[in-house]
Protein backbone atom coordinates (compact mmCIF):
# COMPACT_ATOMS: atom_id res chain seq x y z
CA UNK A 1 0.00 0.00 0.00
CA UNK A 2 1.43 3.40 -0.98
CA UNK A 3 1.51 5.82 1.97
CA UNK A 4 1.24 9.42 0.79
CA UNK A 5 0.78 11.58 3.92
CA UNK A 6 3.50 13.37 5.91
CA UNK A 7 3.31 10.66 8.56
CA UNK A 8 3.62 7.96 5.93
CA UNK A 9 6.60 9.72 4.35
CA UNK A 10 8.38 9.87 7.71
CA UNK A 11 7.51 6.23 8.31
CA UNK A 12 8.98 5.19 4.97
CA UNK A 13 12.08 7.33 5.51
CA UNK A 14 12.74 5.80 8.94
CA UNK A 15 12.36 2.32 7.46
CA UNK A 16 14.65 3.07 4.50
CA UNK A 17 17.38 4.65 6.67
CA UNK A 18 17.51 1.60 8.90
CA UNK A 19 17.00 -1.05 6.26
CA UNK A 20 13.73 -2.38 7.72
CA UNK A 21 10.20 -2.79 6.34
CA UNK A 22 7.64 0.05 6.91
CA UNK A 23 5.25 -2.50 8.40
CA UNK A 24 7.86 -3.40 11.04
CA UNK A 25 8.30 0.28 11.95
CA UNK A 26 4.51 0.66 12.23
CA UNK A 27 4.36 -2.24 14.70
CA UNK A 28 7.18 -0.67 16.70
CA UNK A 29 5.24 2.62 16.96
CA UNK A 30 2.11 0.76 18.10
CA UNK A 31 4.12 -1.04 20.80
CA UNK A 32 5.62 2.29 21.86
CA UNK A 33 2.17 3.88 22.21
CA UNK A 34 0.94 0.86 24.18
CA UNK A 35 3.89 1.12 26.58
CA UNK A 36 3.32 4.85 27.07
CA UNK A 37 -0.37 4.33 27.90
CA UNK A 38 0.35 1.55 30.43
CA UNK A 39 2.93 3.72 32.15
CA UNK A 40 0.68 6.76 32.65
CA UNK A 41 -2.90 5.38 32.64
CA UNK A 42 -2.99 1.64 33.18
CA UNK A 43 -0.90 -1.23 34.49
CA UNK A 44 1.73 -3.45 32.93
CA UNK A 45 -0.66 -6.40 32.96
CA UNK A 46 -3.58 -4.51 31.44
CA UNK A 47 -4.70 -5.87 28.09
CA UNK A 48 -5.19 -3.11 25.53
CA UNK A 49 -5.14 -2.78 21.77
CA UNK A 50 -3.76 0.08 19.69
CA UNK A 51 -5.11 1.10 16.33
CA UNK A 52 -2.80 3.30 14.28
CA UNK A 53 -3.84 4.94 11.04
CA UNK A 54 -0.88 4.44 8.66
CA UNK A 55 -1.89 7.49 6.62
CA UNK A 56 -2.57 10.08 9.33
CA UNK A 57 -0.65 8.57 12.24
CA UNK A 58 -3.73 8.95 14.48
CA UNK A 59 -3.70 6.43 17.36
CA UNK A 60 -6.60 5.07 19.41
CA UNK A 61 -6.53 2.91 22.53
CA UNK A 62 -9.11 0.13 22.94
CA UNK A 63 -9.90 -1.99 25.99
CA UNK A 64 -12.39 -4.79 25.43
CA UNK A 65 -13.40 -3.10 22.15
CA UNK A 66 -14.14 0.16 24.03
CA UNK A 67 -12.25 3.32 23.01
CA UNK A 68 -10.41 4.44 26.14
CA UNK A 69 -8.10 6.96 24.49
CA UNK A 70 -7.45 9.72 27.08
CA UNK A 71 -7.89 13.33 25.97
CA UNK A 72 -4.56 14.77 24.89
CA UNK A 73 -2.94 11.35 25.15
CA UNK A 74 -0.71 11.99 22.15
CA UNK A 75 1.00 15.01 23.77
CA UNK A 76 1.42 13.38 27.18
CA UNK A 77 2.80 10.10 25.88
CA UNK A 78 4.86 11.52 23.01
CA UNK A 79 8.18 11.55 24.86
CA UNK A 80 7.77 8.03 26.24
CA UNK A 81 6.64 6.75 22.88
CA UNK A 82 9.65 8.37 21.21
CA UNK A 83 12.12 6.69 23.58
CA UNK A 84 10.54 3.26 23.16
CA UNK A 85 10.31 3.82 19.42
CA UNK A 86 14.03 4.60 19.10
CA UNK A 87 14.98 1.63 21.25
CA UNK A 88 12.80 -0.79 19.30
CA UNK A 89 13.99 0.58 15.97
CA UNK A 90 17.60 -0.02 17.06
CA UNK A 91 16.68 -3.59 17.98
CA UNK A 92 15.01 -4.21 14.63
CA UNK A 93 17.92 -2.56 12.82
CA UNK A 94 20.43 -4.71 14.68
CA UNK A 95 18.39 -7.83 13.99
CA UNK A 96 18.30 -6.99 10.27
CA UNK A 97 22.08 -6.44 10.22
CA UNK A 98 22.76 -9.71 12.02
CA UNK A 99 20.48 -11.53 9.60
CA UNK A 100 22.51 -10.04 6.74
CA UNK A 101 25.85 -11.07 8.24
CA UNK A 102 24.54 -14.49 9.19
CA UNK A 103 24.29 -15.14 5.44
CA UNK A 104 27.92 -14.00 5.08
CA UNK A 105 29.36 -16.56 7.51
CA UNK A 106 32.22 -18.32 5.74
CA UNK A 107 33.03 -15.35 3.50
CA UNK A 108 35.65 -12.61 3.44
CA UNK A 109 34.86 -8.96 4.26
CA UNK A 110 36.70 -5.65 4.59
CA UNK A 111 37.12 -4.14 8.03
CA UNK A 112 38.96 -1.50 10.03
CA UNK A 113 40.58 -1.88 13.45
CA UNK A 114 38.48 0.34 15.72
CA UNK A 115 39.68 -0.32 19.26
CA UNK A 116 41.10 -2.90 21.66
CA UNK A 117 38.99 -4.45 24.44
CA UNK A 118 41.16 -6.67 26.62
CA UNK A 119 42.47 -9.49 24.46
CA UNK A 120 39.82 -8.81 21.79
CA UNK A 121 40.02 -6.41 18.88
CA UNK A 122 36.89 -4.55 17.80
CA UNK A 123 36.61 -4.37 14.01
CA UNK A 124 34.33 -1.92 12.20
CA UNK A 125 32.58 -3.66 9.29
CA UNK A 126 30.72 -0.54 8.14
CA UNK A 127 27.16 -1.30 9.22
CA UNK A 128 28.15 -2.81 12.55
CA UNK A 129 31.04 -3.87 14.77
CA UNK A 130 32.59 -7.29 15.10
CA UNK A 131 34.99 -9.01 17.49
CA UNK A 132 38.31 -10.65 16.67
CA UNK A 133 39.28 -12.83 19.69
CA UNK A 134 42.92 -13.54 20.55
CA UNK A 135 42.59 -17.06 19.10
CA UNK A 136 41.72 -15.60 15.68
CA UNK A 137 44.68 -13.22 15.44
CA UNK A 138 47.86 -13.82 13.45
CA UNK A 139 50.57 -13.88 16.12
CA UNK A 140 53.13 -12.13 13.92
CA UNK A 141 50.84 -9.21 12.98
CA UNK A 142 50.83 -5.87 14.79
CA UNK A 143 47.35 -4.35 14.74
CA UNK A 144 47.02 -0.55 14.74
CA UNK A 145 43.97 1.69 15.08
CA UNK A 146 42.31 2.56 11.75
CA UNK A 147 44.25 -0.24 10.04
CA UNK A 148 42.24 -1.61 7.09
CA UNK A 149 42.42 -5.37 6.52
CA UNK A 150 40.44 -8.27 5.15
CA UNK A 151 38.74 -10.63 7.60
CA UNK A 152 36.97 -13.98 7.51
CA UNK A 153 33.55 -14.19 9.19
CA UNK A 154 33.65 -17.19 11.52
CA UNK A 155 30.15 -16.92 12.97
CA UNK A 156 27.83 -15.18 15.44
CA UNK A 157 28.00 -15.84 19.17
CA UNK A 158 26.41 -14.61 22.40
CA UNK A 159 28.65 -12.08 24.12
CA UNK A 160 28.42 -9.85 27.21
CA UNK A 161 26.31 -7.33 25.29
CA UNK A 162 24.21 -9.78 23.32
CA UNK A 163 25.00 -11.22 19.94
CA UNK A 164 28.33 -10.38 18.32
CA UNK A 165 29.91 -11.18 14.96
CA UNK A 166 33.22 -13.05 15.20
CA UNK A 167 35.89 -12.41 12.56
CA UNK A 168 39.30 -13.96 11.99
CA UNK A 169 42.68 -13.33 10.40
CA UNK A 170 44.03 -16.79 11.29
CA UNK A 171 41.32 -18.98 9.70
CA UNK A 172 42.27 -20.93 6.57
CA UNK A 173 39.08 -19.59 4.99
CA UNK A 174 40.81 -16.21 4.67
CA UNK A 175 43.44 -17.80 2.41
CA UNK A 176 40.69 -19.29 0.27
CA UNK A 177 38.88 -15.95 0.07
CA UNK A 178 42.03 -14.15 -1.03
CA UNK A 179 42.71 -16.68 -3.79
CA UNK A 180 39.11 -16.32 -5.01
CA UNK A 181 39.67 -12.57 -5.15
CA UNK A 182 43.01 -12.75 -6.97
CA UNK A 183 42.45 -15.74 -9.30
CA UNK A 184 39.55 -15.36 -11.79
CA UNK A 185 39.75 -19.07 -12.65
CA UNK A 186 38.81 -19.93 -9.05
CA UNK A 187 35.97 -17.41 -9.04
CA UNK A 188 34.56 -18.88 -12.26
CA UNK A 189 34.92 -22.47 -11.02
CA UNK A 190 37.50 -23.58 -13.62
CA UNK A 191 40.09 -24.10 -10.88
CA UNK A 192 39.01 -25.65 -7.57
CA UNK A 193 40.67 -25.40 -4.17
CA UNK A 194 40.67 -28.98 -2.86
CA UNK A 195 42.19 -28.29 0.54
CA UNK A 196 44.17 -25.86 2.69
CA UNK A 197 46.50 -26.53 5.60
CA UNK A 198 47.60 -23.44 7.49
CA UNK A 199 49.79 -22.32 10.36
CA UNK A 200 48.79 -18.66 10.38
CA UNK A 201 51.55 -16.12 9.96
CA UNK A 202 54.10 -18.76 9.02
CA UNK A 203 53.09 -21.07 6.15
CA UNK A 204 50.10 -22.40 4.22
CA UNK A 205 49.76 -25.21 1.69
CA UNK A 206 46.98 -24.97 -0.90
CA UNK A 207 45.98 -27.95 -3.07
CA UNK A 208 44.29 -27.06 -6.36
CA UNK A 209 42.88 -28.94 -9.35
CA UNK A 210 41.49 -27.99 -12.76
CA UNK A 211 38.01 -28.80 -14.06
CA UNK A 212 38.95 -27.86 -17.59
CA UNK A 213 41.47 -29.63 -19.82
CA UNK A 214 44.50 -27.55 -20.71
CA UNK A 215 44.27 -25.28 -17.66
CA UNK A 216 47.24 -25.48 -15.28
CA UNK A 217 45.75 -25.02 -11.79
CA UNK A 218 49.06 -24.23 -10.10
CA UNK A 219 50.11 -21.77 -12.80
CA UNK A 220 46.71 -20.06 -12.63
CA UNK A 221 47.07 -19.50 -8.89
CA UNK A 222 50.70 -18.39 -9.01
CA UNK A 223 50.14 -16.04 -11.95
CA UNK A 224 52.61 -14.52 -14.38
CA UNK A 225 55.86 -13.82 -12.52
CA UNK A 226 54.07 -14.87 -9.33
CA UNK A 227 51.94 -11.72 -9.23
CA UNK A 228 48.75 -13.45 -8.02
CA UNK A 229 50.22 -15.48 -5.19
CA UNK A 230 52.36 -12.50 -4.14
CA UNK A 231 49.19 -10.44 -3.66
CA UNK A 232 47.87 -13.11 -1.28
CA UNK A 233 51.21 -13.28 0.54
CA UNK A 234 51.27 -9.49 0.98
CA UNK A 235 47.75 -9.43 2.47
CA UNK A 236 48.78 -12.13 4.97
CA UNK A 237 51.88 -10.29 6.16
CA UNK A 238 54.39 -12.27 4.03
CA UNK A 239 53.12 -15.67 5.12
CA UNK A 240 54.71 -18.35 2.90
CA UNK A 241 52.30 -20.05 0.47
CA UNK A 242 52.91 -23.40 -1.28
CA UNK A 243 50.49 -24.03 -4.16
CA UNK A 244 50.49 -27.70 -5.16
CA UNK A 245 48.63 -29.88 -7.64
CA UNK A 246 45.98 -32.12 -6.09
CA UNK A 247 45.94 -35.82 -7.03
CA UNK A 248 43.59 -38.72 -6.29
CA UNK A 249 46.68 -40.93 -6.11
CA UNK A 250 47.88 -40.79 -2.47
CA UNK A 251 51.64 -41.34 -3.14
CA UNK A 252 51.66 -38.61 -5.80
CA UNK A 253 49.64 -36.22 -3.61
CA UNK A 254 51.88 -36.78 -0.58
CA UNK A 255 55.01 -36.24 -2.70
CA UNK A 256 53.59 -32.96 -4.03
CA UNK A 257 52.50 -31.85 -0.55
CA UNK A 258 56.10 -32.10 0.70
CA UNK A 259 57.10 -29.32 -1.71
CA UNK A 260 59.59 -27.60 -1.92
CA UNK A 261 61.50 -30.82 -1.09
CA UNK A 262 62.23 -33.45 -3.77
CA UNK A 263 60.95 -36.98 -3.11
CA UNK A 264 62.40 -40.28 -4.41
CA UNK A 265 59.70 -42.78 -3.43
CA UNK A 266 56.38 -42.96 -1.58
CA UNK A 267 54.79 -46.18 -0.37
CA UNK A 268 51.21 -45.85 0.88
CA UNK A 269 49.77 -48.22 3.49
CA UNK A 270 45.99 -48.00 3.14
CA UNK A 271 45.36 -49.97 6.34
CA UNK A 272 47.23 -47.57 8.62
CA UNK A 273 46.78 -44.51 6.38
CA UNK A 274 50.56 -44.05 6.52
CA UNK A 275 52.79 -42.81 3.70
CA UNK A 276 56.40 -44.03 3.92
CA UNK A 277 58.53 -41.47 2.10
CA UNK A 278 62.13 -41.78 0.90
CA UNK A 279 64.00 -38.57 0.09
CA UNK A 280 67.61 -37.83 -0.90
CA UNK A 281 69.77 -37.22 2.16
CA UNK A 282 70.35 -33.59 1.18
CA UNK A 283 66.55 -33.06 1.03
CA UNK A 284 65.68 -34.61 4.40
CA UNK A 285 65.81 -31.43 6.50
CA UNK A 286 63.87 -29.51 3.83
CA UNK A 287 61.19 -32.21 3.67
CA UNK A 288 60.74 -32.20 7.44
CA UNK A 289 60.93 -28.41 7.71
CA UNK A 290 61.76 -26.16 10.64
CA UNK A 291 60.38 -27.74 13.83
CA UNK A 292 58.68 -30.34 11.61
CA UNK A 293 56.37 -27.76 10.02
CA UNK A 294 56.62 -28.92 6.39
CA UNK A 295 55.80 -32.57 7.11
CA UNK A 296 53.12 -31.52 9.62
CA UNK A 297 51.32 -29.35 7.06
CA UNK A 298 51.68 -32.06 4.39
CA UNK A 299 50.03 -34.58 6.73
CA UNK A 300 47.21 -32.14 7.54
CA UNK A 301 46.62 -31.35 3.87
CA UNK A 302 46.61 -34.95 2.62
CA UNK A 303 45.01 -36.61 5.63
CA UNK A 304 47.86 -39.15 5.72
CA UNK A 305 50.43 -39.84 8.42
CA UNK A 306 53.81 -39.13 6.79
CA UNK A 307 56.94 -41.08 7.78
CA UNK A 308 60.06 -39.60 6.13
CA UNK A 309 63.53 -41.15 5.95
CA UNK A 310 66.67 -40.27 4.04
CA UNK A 311 68.06 -42.75 1.48
CA UNK A 312 71.17 -43.54 3.58
CA UNK A 313 69.15 -44.14 6.74
CA UNK A 314 66.80 -46.40 4.81
CA UNK A 315 69.73 -48.48 3.50
CA UNK A 316 71.08 -48.90 7.03
CA UNK A 317 67.71 -50.18 8.21
CA UNK A 318 67.36 -52.69 5.37
CA UNK A 319 70.96 -54.06 5.78
CA UNK A 320 71.51 -57.00 8.25
CA UNK A 321 72.65 -55.93 11.72
CA UNK A 322 76.45 -55.79 12.22
CA UNK A 323 76.44 -58.21 15.20
CA UNK A 324 74.48 -60.82 13.27
CA UNK A 325 76.88 -60.52 10.34
CA UNK A 326 79.91 -61.04 12.64
CA UNK A 327 78.43 -64.20 14.17
CA UNK A 328 77.70 -65.52 10.70
CA UNK A 329 81.31 -65.00 9.64
CA UNK A 330 82.59 -66.80 12.78
CA UNK A 331 80.32 -69.76 12.05
CA UNK A 332 81.79 -69.98 8.57
CA UNK A 333 85.33 -70.02 9.99
CA UNK A 334 84.55 -72.92 12.35
CA UNK A 335 83.08 -75.01 9.59
CA UNK A 336 86.01 -74.31 7.26
CA UNK A 337 88.23 -77.54 6.88
CA UNK A 338 91.76 -77.35 8.22
CA UNK A 339 94.50 -78.15 5.62
CA UNK A 340 96.92 -81.12 6.01
CA UNK A 341 99.88 -78.79 5.91
CA UNK A 342 98.66 -77.09 9.06
CA UNK A 343 98.16 -80.48 10.77
CA UNK A 344 101.74 -81.53 9.97
CA UNK A 345 103.14 -78.33 11.32
CA UNK A 346 101.29 -78.86 14.57
CA UNK A 347 102.66 -82.49 15.03
CA UNK A 348 106.39 -81.78 14.22
CA UNK A 349 108.65 -81.23 17.25
CA UNK A 350 110.07 -77.80 17.65
CA UNK A 351 113.69 -77.35 16.44
CA UNK A 352 116.22 -76.18 19.03
CA UNK A 353 117.51 -72.71 18.52
CA UNK A 354 121.24 -71.96 17.89
CA UNK A 355 121.58 -70.54 21.38
CA UNK A 356 120.13 -73.66 22.96
CA UNK A 357 122.55 -75.90 20.94
CA UNK A 358 125.61 -73.87 22.08
CA UNK A 359 124.57 -74.06 25.73
CA UNK A 360 124.06 -77.83 25.58
CA UNK A 361 127.55 -78.36 23.98
CA UNK A 362 129.27 -76.39 26.77
CA UNK A 363 127.46 -78.43 29.40
CA UNK A 364 128.71 -81.73 27.84
CA UNK A 365 132.34 -80.47 27.72
CA UNK A 366 132.18 -79.48 31.37
CA UNK A 367 131.05 -82.96 32.40
CA UNK A 368 134.02 -84.56 30.49
CA UNK A 369 136.57 -82.34 32.24
CA UNK A 370 135.17 -83.23 35.65
CA UNK A 371 135.73 -86.93 34.90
Amino acid sequence: MALRTEFAAALNQAAAERGVEPGDVLEIIKDAIKSAYKKDYGGETEEIDVELDPDSGLAKIFKDTVDVTPPGFGRIAAQTAKQVLLQRIREVEKSAIFSEYEKKIGTMVNGMIQRVEGSNIVVDLGKTESIMPATEKIATENYRLNMRLKFYIVGIREGHRGQEIVVSRAHKGLVEGLFKLEVPEIGSGIVEIKGIAREAGSRSKVAVSSRQAGVDPVGSCVGQKGVRVQAVIAELGNEKIDVIAYSDDPPRFVAAALSPASVDKVRADENTKTAYVEVPDDQLSLAIGKDGQNVRLAAKLTGWRVDIKGAEKLQEETAPPLEAATKSEKAKEVKKPVSKAKKEIKTKPKKASKKQKTGKKRENNKKKNEK
